[in-house]
């Protein structure tokens, strides 16, 4: 039987053919995209001895990661052991010990090229030609840090860069330092108080550090970046919390084109929050501008971080060269959470590491006391300064270790934009290169033998001849898309340990469980329980 008898009119013949043309060239390009392609890409990187776990149909190898991740999610270590690899990265461990440094892993039907070797992992971060672009990271991401200085590529992000830049000088941010402080103060006071009125007069007080530099953090970004708007702030930060576990829910996910769009719980409740963030932010920005206006001059957006880059994007004179206020909105997403989430997670894994180093702790409260009290005899409720923070070396050296063992980010991603050459590998145009950032600052052919170890004294002579390779210490990446706000985050990690040093003497509470979990940035799985004993004075 015809599918179309000659009575058919001519209208439903085309609309047949058309419906025909669409679902012939949906399923090639289906076809395309879920097998010819990952097919070739792995006989192509096959060849020149670039081996992997084998591709399966649309999931890629995302099934046998997220099995190897819950297998390792119920180990503990030993509290002794810095090697967290084993618990953030179990797949990339099997898979170097099979495959070597080098090898390729599917993220549903794209390639992933695993970057395990440095030289190859600094040509990617050093490019300055766009050849390897951040990717799309989807709408979960989005929502939690904005479509800012993290994510945008080419001319945006250099527009970008230009309007943020100021407002991270430091001569900018040594005059937060106070603002740092003062936050810090009123935890630490909280603390002293509970320690005073310990019933055995031990002046001892168990405190759970992680939680607590979660709310300090958050408060000093919400009062660095939005001043007296700071409450405002404080109410984004909630609201980023509940975004993140909708972000982490996605990130091990096989991403559907169009998902974003499905009105699922989790797709409602983003869009919900995203909103409420969004109309926090341009209420804030709304007020600056306002206030601005009636002073009649530009200079009237505030000294915090939101009035430096108003004040920057009003100097660049609009047009292109300035920013929209959706990507200001998106630009007070990206350094609200990266700049209290990154920073709470150093001073919890600096306290952790000086809880266990009870020589290091010393060596450091001494370097403070002699730095910012006056030689250990000075005042120590005084509030430290730039000045004073920048001679801290000691304790600059054992933050970048901390950073080394316990690095925000296990993993860094970019995708190649064009068919490339690197380290004599033909990568295929759209492959993702992922550098394991956890396992590069564990190599002990860079690091030496003791690369598993804390020991800050690797960094005595600088953070570029800390280890076989220049800039080896990737946790705020490298290149000109290093992070912007490294500087802001070290400022306000000293600023904290350098008041508690001074205070308290710590230890890691017997309760402790060491079990690094990476929820987009490394954690510890059940807290930081740390008992404090009140120094006198």
């Amino acid at each position: 039987m015809a599918i179309v008898d000659a009575s058919t009119g001519p209208a439903v013949i085309v609309a047949v053919a058309v419906v025909v043309v669409v679902v012939s060239t949906l399923l090639w390009t289906a076809m395309a995209q879920l097998v010819w392609r990952p097919y070739a890409v792995g006989r192509a990187l096959g060849r020149q001895g670039v081996r992997g776990p084998a591709y399966r149909l649309l999931v890629g190898n995302i099934g046998e990661a997220n099995e190897m991740r819950a297998a390792a999610s119920g180990g503990v270590l030993d509290r002794r052991c810095h090697d967290v690899v084993p618990r953030v990265l179990p797949h990339y461990r099997a898979w170097m010990s099979r495959y070597g440094k080098v090898f390729v892993s599917w993220t549903g039907p794209f390639p992933a090229l695993c970057v395990g070797d440095y030289a190859m992992a600094k040509e990617i971060l050093a490019d300055r030609t766009g050849l390897y672009a951040k990717p799309d990271p989807g709408a979960s991401i989005l929502a939690l840090f904005g479509n800012g200085l993290a994510f945008v590529n080419g001319d945006d992000w250099a527009r970008h860069r230009r309007v943020v830049h100021p407002a991270f000088a430091m001569d900018k941010l040594k005059m937060m330092a106070k603002t740092m402080a003062e936050c810090a103060r009123k935890v630490i006071q909280a603390w002293e108080a509970r320690a005073a009125a310990a019933a055995d007069g031990e002046r001892m007080v168990q405190v759970e550090v992680g939680e607590q530099f979660q709310e300090l953090t958050a408060d000093v970004i919400s009062h660095t970046a939005f001043g007296s708007s700071y409450r405002q702030g404080k109410e984004v930060f909630v609201a980023q919390r509940e975004l993140q576990y909708i972000a982490m829910s996605a990130l091990n996910s096989v991403r559907i084109p169009g998902s974003q769009y499905i009105p699922t719980k989790a797709n409602i409740r983003r869009r919900q929050l995203a909103k409420k963030v969004r109309g926090t932010l341009m209420a804030i920005i709304r007020e600056r501008q306002a206030t601005a206006a009636a002073a009649k001059e530009d200079r009237g957006y505030g000294n915090d971080l939101l009035g430096l880059m108003l004040e920057a994007n009003a100097a660049a004179g609009g047009g292109e060269k300035s920013m929209t206020m959706d990507e200001i909105v998106d630009e007070c997403k990206t350094f609200f959470f990266a700049g209290h989430d990154t920073t709470s997670h150093l001073l919890t894994w600096a306290m952790f590491l000086l809880g266990t180093h009870p020589e290091w702790q010393q060596r450091l409260r001494e370097e403070v006391l002699r730095e910012c009290c006056g030689g250990g005899g000075g005042d120590t409720e005084a509030l430290p300064n730039g000045d004073a923070l920048n001679k801290l070396k000691l304790m600059t050296m054992v933050l970048y270790e901390t950073l080394r063992l316990y690095g925000p980010v296990s993993m860094l991603v970019r995708t190649a934009t064009a068919d490339a050459e690197l380290g004599g590998v033909r990568v295929p145009k759209g492959t993702m290169t992922m550098m394991p950032v956890a396992i590069l600052h564990r190599d002990a052919d860079v690091w030496g033998a003791d690369a598993g170890e804390f020991d800050p004294l690797r960094f005595r002579g600088g953070v570029n001849k800390a280890a076989a390779h220049a800039g080896a210490l990737l946790a705020f990446s490298l290149g000109q898309r290093s992070c912007i706000g490294q500087d802001f985050a070290m400022m306000e990690a000293k600023t904290t340990l350098a008041m508690i040093l001074r205070r308290f003497a710590f230890e890691v509470s017997p309760e402790y469980v060491h079990a690094p979990l990476d929820f987009l940035t490394l954690q510890p799985k059940c807290g930081l329980p740390m008992v404090l004993k009140l120094l006198d004075q």
